[in-house]
């Protein structure tokens, strides 16, 4: 033999032992232990398996213990003790499987030896070595078991309670009785296998609904780095119009001054220099949030102004145009303006539009028919938006994918630090409240402190 053959049948002999070793090692882990696995609460039922188990288990101990002191000729304490053990094990497999097994088995041992001791002396048969009792409890604790541990342990299980019905039954022979070691196997085998297939199918849907909450939970992050980015596509307009002016007053300054010093051109020179930088990197950020979302952004639910990404962005000038798309879809809405109307802050103008034109889309889609009242009041410290829908007269079209509608006004007015509610109105209605302050509050993201927010409720 080449060394080359050696060498590989060593190899492969080598990885045959280890393997076998490990499984030996695995099931001496599964079956050699008192850890703690209680039987979960059927979730329709709720206890009534442990119920019917524990009464299960009253039966086994006054049965067997009869039948051990009637035909078995046992002592009646020896009996009830044997008979007890085994409806003990049954209940004990509730928490502790593993170990209920193993006390199943001992007590099994023990009224097996002791009864074909007494075996003959009446002239009765006896079914040994299993009572019917006995195979009663054996059955309960196996299928606790096969639910709760590896399908390698319970198979483990199973071939060692084989093993020892075929040591008495084939070791030890003469006498009388009724066999029951092939009924019983027979029956401990359907249970094992019940049982396993059991677990996996707990399993795999234990894991379906891991998998199902994993998803959703990505679906929603992914909603929210969409919305995130829309956010800020739509701010760069706002930023980059600031640095744009002050880009150009930084070059029209020094001409407004006689004879101003070196000192301030050079200051002027600097702050136009850094706008005009900072620009650049404003359209290099946009260029790659526009390129991830080509094309014309959709208006929500047909109520938007249908704007490109390149056109400027919308502010509360454009609201009544906003209701007439909504009005032209056949849907009555009502615009309440309250409060002196002024000029707001560019971020809180769009978030503004936005908010209205998002909750439009969604009373639209999942209110048709029901009348919608969009207001806006102008308080000294901010504005604030509210858009109600009544009662829908039909049936809302089904609705296809994830909306982030709601997800979106929350992170526009977290992004100014103000607050918003949205829950159910009167008669089957929606109300969506959000108050935009003018100024953001101290800690409103990007702030260093931290105060209480003026009013409302995020």
């Amino acid at each position: 033999m080449s060394r080359l053959s050696r060498v590989t049948d060593t190899g492969v002999g080598r990885a045959l032992r280890a393997r076998v070793t490990g499984w030996l090692r695995g099931v001496r882990e599964d079956l050699w232990t008192v850890r703690v696995d209680p039987l979960p609460p059927s979730t329709w039922l709720r206890w009534l398996p442990h119920g019917l188990v524990c009464l299960a288990a009253f039966g086994v101990t006054l049965g067997g213990t009869g039948d051990m002191t009637d035909n078995g000729h046992l002592a009646p304490g020896l009996a009830l003790m044997i008979a007890g053990g085994q409806g003990g094990a049954m209940v004990l497999g509730l928490w502790r499987p593993v170990p209920a097994w193993w006390l199943s088995l001992g007590l099994f041992v023990l009224g097996a030896a002791t009864v074909r001791t007494r075996l003959g002396f009446g002239l009765e048969t006896y079914t040994w070595p299993w009572t019917a009792a006995g195979i009663v409890a054996e059955l309960f604790v196996l299928l606790l078991l096969a639910l709760r541990v590896p399908t390698r342990a319970a198979v483990a299980a199973l071939t060692l309670t084989w093993l020892a019905t075929y040591a008495f039954e084939s070791l030890w022979p003469g006498g009388a009785y009724d066999t029951t070691g092939v009924l019983a196997i027979a029956l401990f085998t359907v249970v094992v296998i019940l049982g396993s297939a059991l677990r996996g199918r707990r399993e795999a849907r234990a894991q379906l609904v891991e998998q199902t909450t994993l998803t959703a939970e990505e679906r929603t992050r992914r909603t929210l780095l969409e919305e995130r980015s829309r956010i800020a596509r739509e701010l760069h307009d706002v930023v980059a119009h600031h640095m744009s002016v002050i880009s150009i007053q930084a070059q029209v300054a020094p001409h407004l001054v006689e004879n101003p010093p070196d000192e301030l051109r050079e200051n002027l020179a600097g702050i136009r220099q850094n706008a005009l930088e900072a620009l650049t990197e404003l359209r290099r950020v946009l260029g790659v949030l526009r390129s991830e979302h080509p094309g014309p952004e959709a208006p929500y639910g047909g109520t938007g102004d249908g704007a490109t990404p390149h056109a400027p962005q919308p502010t509360l000038d454009r609201l009544d145009v906003l209701v007439a798309n909504a009005r032209a879809v056949g849907r009555e809405v009502v615009t309440d303006i309250r409060g002196e109307r002024r000029p707001l802050p560019p971020g809180v103008e769009l978030s503004a539009y936005r908010i209205v034109q998002e909750a439009l889309s969604n009373a639209l889609r999942h209110a048709p028919g029901a009348r919608i009242t969009v207001r806006l009041t102008y308080d000294p410290d901010g504005l604030e938006v509210e858009v109600v829908n009544g009662r829908p007269t039909g049936p809302p079209p089904p609705s296809t994918g994830a909306g982030h509608g709601l997800l979106g006004m929350r992170e526009r007015v977290a992004m100014l630090g103000g607050t918003m509610t949205a829950h159910p109105w009167h008669w089957d209605g929606f109300k969506v409240t959000a108050f935009l302050p003018d100024t953001p509050p101290a800690d409103a993201p990007g702030t260093d402190h931290r105060t209480t927010p003026r009013r409302g409720t995020s």
